[in-house]
């Protein structure tokens, strides 16, 4: 039989976390963040993840349900880099509450691996600067010319 690693007077961490829980995970991101600018920030993307992870009916807080979020977010047409903020304040959350006990370090791993979006803007232009024509920028980058059009007409 295997033998527990756990004391016995202590509690196994959650996976599905009620507001409460969170809010101690949230003041320590909020506070290891120097600028107020960016305290700012990742209060509003924690406040609007907090938001729709209690709209959705028991999730457990893992990587499946960062995902989740980031495809909700994603199909709000925000901006890429919105959404990487919005996935890396999330991220930061679930490191602090793995820190404070409150979810299992291996969730917040899960969770830290959930990637953000391509932010493709930068490196069209790039190429298209360079003199590259939409096609060859598609092809390098692999996606449409299409898209390389869109981009370069914003």
């Amino acid at each position: 039989m295997a033998k527990s690693t756990r004391s016995k007077g202590e509690k196994p961490p959650k996976t599905v976390l009620k507001l409460p829980d969170l809010e101690q995970p949230k003041s320590a991101v909020l506070n290891s963040l120097a600028s107020a600018s960016s305290q700012r920030s990742y209060d509003h993307a924690i406040r609007e993840f907090i938001e729709w992870y209690y709209s959705e009916p028991r999730l457990a807080f893992n990587k499946t349900v960062v995902t989740r979020y980031r495809i909700a977010v994603e199909q709000k047409h925000y901006a890429p880099s919105t959404i990487n903020l919005r996935i890396a304040a999330v991220r930061r959350l679930a490191y602090e509450a793995s820190d404070s006990g409150l979810l299992s370090p291996d969730l917040a791993a899960g969770i830290r691996r959930v990637k953000g979006v391509r932010r493709l803007g930068v490196r069209i232009m790039a190429l298209v600067v360079s003199g590259l024509l939409n096609k060859q920028v598609g092809g390098e980058l692999g996606i449409s010319e299409i898209t390389v059009k869109a981009t370069a007409a914003r």
